[in-house]
């Protein structure tokens, strides 16, 4: 593992650094917004100047307005980001895994139409995959694309879409064949979010944001040309999503400096032996998660692909997001009760412990990242799986 900056590394890493600090607006400096509109603004604003200077989807081809370079710039770009208060988190799914997958598989005339707008701001992108019944079992999705004249006619429904009330076109994963192995008769569209027939409908959560969506679909109509993968391929093209979301590699930043718990809580709240332990073993998962995030952009800077390892980050981060924020909690007693309100530094400890939860069910549930760590990091043999070529 290296872990330092080659010459050319460290070139570009002070190049996005001079350009953010240029242009970025610091971390903590109190910006907020007063509504999703005005949120969207900012993000759809800095979105285009991140194109235009070069830094907006770094590894996709410039002629579709990307930056042109390598998977290890994106990182280091991202770690510089994390230090600065930048609204990119509407485009993260969009850029980070729809449009790679629409690269990757579709014509150049759907390329031509699409990568651009959504590179540069203009339009913003969301994932349809999981359901009510086809969460960690996505294979057991049951939202029916049939073939019509022309193209194909959607009906069904899809659940914790990330940001799909503001989407103009989503990433749908739809059951072609009810007659093929549940793997085997899934295909792979571009839907339109705006077309006739689509709805969606935000879930309240817990922090009073509404994050995730329910969509529902109602004799859409989707072109065949907005078919990204053959009939029953679909299972290989969401596997391709799954990948670029495995590039997605983070800041560098541990929990504990991003909830700010020891600014947060003071020194005193850990004066006792057993919150000093607490506090140590936080900071023993913290370090190890940075180490193996660095592991995974040393097999990037090699050209490799990040192994299946990078489970364990997810594993851990709601586990301990959650744990941080109770015991935060715990020592603020009835002035640490939840408010769902903007209370400045204490704001991120309440979403510690609100989001935790899903963080823990999101993107692959606790018992699902055991599997995969068990049997693809550890060798250890699969689990009996009943359903394996059913219907």
């Amino acid at each position: 593992m290296d872990f330092s900056d080659t010459p050319s590394e460290a070139a570009y890493r002070t190049r996005a650094r001079a350009w953010l600090e240029a242009n970025a607006p610091k971390r903590g400096t109190g910006r907020t917004y007063k509504d999703d509109t005005s949120l969207l603004n900012a993000a759809r604003g800095w979105q285009a100047q991140k194109a235009a200077a070069g830094f907006a989807a770094i590894t996709l081809p410039q002629n579709y307005g990307g930056g042109g370079g390598s998977a290890i710039e994106q990182v280091i770009y991202r770690q510089e980001e994390a230090r600065f208060d930048a609204p990119f988190g509407v485009y993260e799914i969009g850029l980070g895994m729809c449009i790679p997958t629409l690269i990757e598989l579709a014509s150049d005339a759907i390329k031509d139409r699409y990568a651009r707008p959504a590179i540069c701001g203009e339009e913003i992108w969301c994932q349809l995959f999981s359901e009510p019944s086809a969460g960690s079992d996505l294979a057991a999705l049951r939202t029916r694309a049939e073939p019509v004249v022309g193209g194909w006619r959607v009906n069904g429904q899809k659940l914790w879409s990330t940001g799909a009330q503001f989407s103009d076109f989503g990433l749908l994963l739809a059951r072609t064949d009810p007659d093929a192995p549940k793997h085997g008769g899934l295909t792979m569209f571009i839907i339109n979010m705006k077309a006739p027939g689509v709805e969606v409908r935000p879930i309240k959560q817990m922090t009073g944001e509404s994050e995730f969506n329910e969509v529902f679909f109602t004799d859409v109509v989707i072109p065949d040309d907005h078919r990204l993968t053959a009939p029953g391929g679909g299972w290989k093209g969401a596997m391709t999503t799954l990948m670029f979301e495995r590039l997605n590699v983070g800041a560098d930043i541990g929990l504990i400096d991003t909830l700010g718990l020891l600014d947060v809580l003071g020194a005193d709240s850990f004066s006792d032996g057993l919150a000093r332990d607490r506090l140590a073993h936080w900071y023993l998962v913290d370090r190890g998660l940075k180490l193996l995030g660095y592991q995974a952009i040393t097999a990037l800077a090699k050209g490799q692909m990040p192994g299946p390892e990078q489970s364990i980050t997810k594993l851990h981060l709601g586990q301990q997001a959650q744990e941080m924020a109770d015991f935060a909690l715990d020592q603020r007693a009835e002035s640490g009760a939840l408010t769902g309100k903007d209370l400045g530094d204490w704001s991120a400890i309440e979403r510690a412990w609100s989001f935790g939860a899903a963080m823990r069910i999101a993107g692959g549930t606790d018992e699902i990242l055991r599997n995969i760590i068990a049997e693809r990091v550890l060798g250890l043999p699969p689990e009996p799986r009943a359903d394996k070529g059913a219907r």
